[in-house]
């Protein structure tokens, strides 16, 4: 089984309008709350992980509405993560996928209400998803979501993140609140539509490890970005982990380590998916995902390349 076959683009751009339509805003809101909401519907990112979803879901027998609506619910789960992450009492940060955060332009509370509508609604399109799938599915999945976004995963990553200044600063250390953080977002991505799909034990356990690998390789990626490029290349406020003592695999490091781990990563999550696909052939389409995230650490590593070369004597 070879992924060459798997390196053409994801095509996220369906997804684009149901990102901005699948959270009802009713006539009765009140004005700046809606302009908070608007401003995040309408500047929904890449939309690639929905995309994954939505695949993932339908290639394991998922009706399209099911596999949409679960699609859209990850998506908003994770928008309003940034959205609480970029507040001043996180991260502090001004800009995120190319505009002003919402607590920039809306004010912290304007910021904090869009994220628990964005949660709320997440919630409610995640029931009406797994009401498709089986009884045991549901109870497997619903108790996953609370697994992956709860204490036991991202608020307990998201709470280390920032005491990450009273731990060691090393690979070990970053790597944890990784897979806290990054990781668990992930593994929703693509343990969950298979879970609801009735995926088989050996199954899920494959894609909970690629989704390790990937999740971390992602962060690795993430990480550089936040050392080696400028806000504009990166659509977000960059230079902060440095700043504000957080964890950064670069630091931890250097970057030709985390470039070596990184490479690590993407070998393992091959090896893994080429193992799965022997279950589930119809999962070939998500080596689109590991070749879009090797290309992405390739143009962010060509700027400490360009910088290397013009540091030499």
């Amino acid at each position: 089984m070879t992924l060459a076959a798997s390196r053409e683009t994801l095509n996220t751009t369906p997804f684009a309008d149901t990102f901005r339509t699948s959270l009802p805003l009713p006539a009765v809101l009140d004005p700046p709350f809606e302009e908070a909401l608007r401003h995040v519907l309408d500047n929904p990112g890449s939309l690639v992980r929905p995309q994954m979803v939505f695949q993932v879901a339908t290639a394991y027998g998922l009706d399209e509405a099911a596999a949409k609506d679960l699609a859209i619910a990850l998506e908003y789960f994770h928008t309003a993560s940034l959205v609480f992450d970029d507040l001043p009492c996180m991260d502090n940060a001004t800009e995120r996928r190319g505009v002003p955060c919402v607590h920039f332009a809306y004010g912290e509370a304007g910021a904090i209400l869009t994220a628990l509508a964005l949660i709320n609604r997440a919630y409610a399109l995640s029931w009406r998803a797994a009401a498709a799938a089986s009884r045991q599915c549901q109870t497997q999945a619903l108790a996953y979501i609370e697994q992956r976004l709860g204490v036991e995963g991202l608020l307990n990553g998201q709470s280390l993140d920032l005491h990450y200044s009273t731990l060691p600063h090393n690979r070990e250390t970053t790597e944890r609140i990784a897979r806290g953080k990054t990781v668990s977002l992930i593994r929703l991505t693509l343990v969950l539509p298979a879970m609801l799909g009735g995926a088989t034990v050996r199954e899920i356990q494959l894609l909970e490890r690629i989704a390790l690998y990937w999740g971390l390789g992602y962060q690795m990626v993430d990480d550089l970005k936040d050392v080696l490029e400028s806000a504009a290349q990166a659509g977000k406020t960059v230079a902060r982990d440095l700043l504000l003592d957080r964890p950064n695999v670069a630091a931890a490091m250097g970057i030709p380590g985390a470039v070596k781990r990184f490479t690590r990563f993407i070998r393992l999550g091959d090896r893994t998916l080429i193992e799965l696909l022997k279950f589930k052939p119809e999962l070939l389409f998500m080596g689109r995902l590991r070749h879009n995230l090797e290309d992405e650490l390739a143009r962010v590593t060509e700027n400490a390349c360009e910088l290397s070369m013009g540091a030499r004597p």
